[in-house]
């Protein structure tokens, strides 16, 4: 099997009347989830960086490479699936990883910070009745070089919003490429 976007109207084969949309719609529904917001949280950093024209990798040792610089993008949010009794503090994995996997290699790289940057991505919302994981109105994101974050944080697993906040301030979506760019030290394109 290749790898492929694949469409939601495709057919599951044996299953008629029914499509992978109908799949990805049971499975995925739950955009405030801890397992599915932070694949919303890459999927907006890739679009913005026009970077989802394959299907993701799950594992890889980035998220993105871009323009030929590594991405990690991270997430979290106030609110949560279950009922809370108060809205989450926010805090981040930052590990570094022990044995990277990069798939394109099929290989296992150094251990270490893999990326180049971190995209921290913050759903804000901490109304549950006015929580719209969709709205891009309701996220925050931070930018860090990797360098910062090592300098700052050595070896530490996590760290808290507020931490990250005292290093660089957040940047809404329509400013989040600018921003990775100059984090990036990559130069704007000439129209």
């Amino acid at each position: 099997m290749t790898k492929r976007l694949m469409k939601p109207d495709e057919a599951i084969g044996g299953l008629e009347g029914t499509t992978v949309g109908d799949f990805w719609s049971w499975a995925y529904s739950d955009l405030l989830s801890n397992t599915v917001r932070p694949l919303f949280a890459e999927y907006l950093v890739g679009r913005c960086l026009g970077v989802i024209r394959e299907p993701r990798v799950e594992w890889d040792h980035v998220d993105f490479v871009y323009q030929g610089k590594k991405i990690e993008v991270k997430s979290s949010g106030y609110l949560q699936t279950w009922k809370q009794p108060r809205p989450s503090v926010i805090s981040f994995d930052i590990r570094p990883k022990q044995k990277p996997w990069i798939a394109e290699t099929n290989t296992f790289g150094e251990a270490g910070r893999c990326a180049d940057c971190y995209v921290f991505c913050v759903h804000t919302e901490r109304d549950l009745a006015n929580c719209c994981v969709t709205d891009i109105r309701q996220w925050e994101f931070y930018i860090l070089p990797s360098s910062t974050i090592t300098k700052t944080f050595g070896s530490q697993g996590t760290v808290r919003m507020s931490r990250i906040r005292a290093l660089c301030s957040p940047v809404l979506y329509r400013a989040l490429k600018e921003a990775i760019d100059a984090i990036l030290g990559i130069a704007p394109r000439s129209a």
